[in-house]
C-alpha cells in the first residue's frame, strides 16, 4: 500500500509517498481501506512540530523528531478485515473514525471501539469531513457549553471547518446563532442556519449589548471562539452574566500559539461571573459517542458537511498548504482510494 510519511518536522514538502506493507489487525482491531481523509489544524501542527511548546508535553508532538509518522486524524472507508474478538464490524461495512494517526495511508488498523458506522446519507468524501471538526463543535456546544433551546450563541470563525458544523449543531439544539466571519462568507453561513451574520472586518463586534434569551440580562448566553482574535475583556461586553465562553484554538505561531491564547483565556476565568472553558477533543475519551451522535444528526438531515475543495491523494501536500492559509470555506477533503 501507499502512505504519506515523514521523518522530520517541516512543511508539506517533508511528506513522502512511499510503499509500505498493509498492516495486519491485532485482536480488537479493524483493518480499514481508507477511501477519504480530510485536513485539520491538528495535522499540520503535528507536521511542523508547532507550537514548539507542545513538543515538551507527554504524548505531544515529539521532542526532536515526530512522534507520529503517518498523520491523518480523519478517515472514512470500508472494512477490509477484522482481528479476533471484533464483533461489531465485518468486511464490507462502511465506517469512519477520529483517530490519532493513519488517515494519510491507503489502509489503517483502527481499534473497534474507535469506529462508527458511516452515516447512510453521506459519501466517503463527505464522511471524511466530519470526525475531528464536527466532534469538536458538538463537544464544545452541547457538552462544555451546555447550550439549550432558545439561547443565543455567538460563533466566530463560523465559515471554517469547525465553524460550519458548529452553526448547524447550534441550530439543531434550538439556539439562535450569530455568526462572525468575513463578508464573502456571509451567505454561506446564512444558508446553514445563522440568524445574524457579522463581518469581523467591519469593527469590534463585541461593542454594544446583544439580545439575550429570556433568562439573561442582555448579551449572548454562549460564545464559541474559533478565530482567537478577541480577548477575554472584549468578550465580557458581548456576554450575558453567567454566560459561557468556549475557546477552541486561536492564532497560529511557532513557539507558543495557539496554546498561549487558550491558556490565557482559561486563566482569566476566576476574574468574573462568566464561565470560560477550553474544549479538548484530542484528550476526550468519548470520541466514538460524539461521532455516533453526529451520525444521528446527519442522517436526520440536521447537519450536512460543507466541503470547500476535494484533492486527489497524490496532491495531499497541496491540500495541507491550502488549509494552512486559513481561508477554506468548510472542510478540505482528500480522496485516498475506492
Amino acid at each position: 500500500m501507499r502512505a504519506f510519511t515523514r521523518q522530520r518536522f517541516g512543511g508539506p514538502d517533508v511528506l513522502e509517498l512511499i510503499d509500505v506493507d498493509v498492516p495486519t489487525p491485532e485482536p480488537g482491531e479493524v483493518l480499514v481501506r481508507v477511501h477519504a481523509t480530510s485536513i485539520n489544524p491538528y495535522d499540520w501542527h503535528h507536521l511542523r512540530g508547532e507550537p514548539v511548546l507542545a513538543r515538551l508535553m507527554t504524548r505531544g508532538l515529539g521532542l526532536l523528531r515526530p512522534r507520529l509518522r503517518t498523520l491523518g486524524c480523519d478517515l472514512a472507508g470500508r472494512v477490509e478485515a477484522v482481528g479476533s474478538d471484533v464483533t461489531r464490524f465485518a468486511p464490507g461495512d462502511d465506517v469512519y473514525a477520529l483517530v490519532e494517526q493513519g488517515g494519510f495511508a491507503e489502509y489503517a488498523c483502527v481499534p473497534e471501539d474507535a469506529l462508527s458506522p458511516m452515516p447512510r446519507s453521506l459519501t466517503h468524501e463527505q464522511a471524511a469531513a466530519v470526525p475531528m471538526a464536527a466532534s469538536t463543535a458538538l463537544l464544545a456546544l452541547r457538552d462544555d457549553g451546555r447550550l439549550r433551546s432558545g439561547q443565543d450563541v455567538v460563533i466566530t470563525g463560523a465559515s471554517g471547518g469547525v465553524g460550519t458544523f458548529a452553526v448547524q449543531i447550534a441550530v439543531a439544539l434550538g439556539a439562535n446563532v450569530t455568526a462572525v466571519c468575513s463578508a464573502r462568507n456571509a451567505e454561506l453561513v446564512r444558508s446553514i442556519g445563522a440568524a445574524e451574520v457579522v463581518d469581523y472586518a467591519a469593527g469590534d463586534f463585541t461593542r454594544g449589548r446583544r439580545q439575550g434569551s429570556a433568562d439573561s440580562a442582555g448579551g449572548a448566553d454562549v460564545a464559541l471562539d474559533l478565530a482567537g482574535r478577541t480577548g477575554t475583556r472584549a468578550w465580557r461586553r458581548a456576554l450575558a452574566p453567567h454566560a459561557t465562553l468556549l475557546v477552541v484554538g486561536g492564532p497560529s505561531g511557532r513557539w507558543l500559539q495557539p496554546m498561549a491564547h487558550v491558556i490565557a483565556a482559561v486563566a482569566a476565568a476566576p476574574l468574573g461571573s462568566r464561565r470560560i472553558a477550553a474544549p479538548d477533543i484530542v484528550g476526550c475519551p468519548r470520541k466514538p459517542e460524539l461521532l455516533q451522535a453526529m451520525t444521528a444528526l446527519i442522517d436526520d438531515g440536521a447537519v450536512t458537511p460543507v466541503i470547500d475543495r476535494t484533492y486527489a491523494y497524490e496532491d495531499l501536500p497541496e491540500a495541507i498548504r491550502y488549509q494552512e492559509q486559513g481561508h477554506a470555506r468548510g472542510k478540505v477533503v482528500v480522496r485516498v482510494g475506492g
